[in-house]
């Protein structure tokens, strides 16, 4: 074959289990071991590594950002949502005379057990309260503070 150059043999020490992923890949792309191993060399040396290596990266960090914004989005919705029930609960509902407020008391490990069951349930079969409220609210960018009258037309 004219203005074909010939290849430089070399001697390489691979790591058993980098030497069995080579030999397997290549079997499966039915090339030989050193047409695998040339085309990675050259690849890894290729001024355009950094390039593929950053645009990689940055697709990943684009990943994990919109994680984050899922993440805050999530933690404040539960966090208006546990201030909205508060407030409602603390403008709702009266203090009990004692001798009631010793039976409520009694009563309400009992309650709380059933509400963890409930929440657990919840948790195992969705769907998730996230996953019911829009991710488009028009008007809502930030955490509202609740007013009163806000409140109870949201309940």
């Amino acid at each position: 074959m004219p203005g074909r150059r010939k290849k430089t043999q070399i001697s390489v020490y691979l790591d058993p289990d980098i030497m069995t992923m080579l030999a397997d890949f290549a079997a499966r792309r039915e090339q030989s071991q050193s047409t695998i191993a040339e085309a990675a060399i050259a690849s890894f040396l290729s001024p355009d590594d950094a390039e593929r290596r950053e645009a990689v990266l940055a697709k990943r960090l684009d990943q994990i950002d919109r994680r984050m914004t899922r993440l805050e989005r999530d933690l404040g919705i539960s966090v208006e949502t546990l201030a909205v029930f508060i407030r409602f609960w603390l403008t709702t509902t009266p203090a009990l005379p004692e001798p009631a407020a010793q039976a409520a008391r009694a009563k309400a490990a009992e309650r709380y057990e059933a509400f963890i069951t409930a929440l657990g349930r919840r948790l195992a079969k969705g769907p998730k309260l996230r996953q019911e409220i829009s991710e488009d609210m028009p008007g809502h960018d930030t955490p509202a503070s609740f007013g009163r009258s806000s409140m109870e037309s949201d309940i």
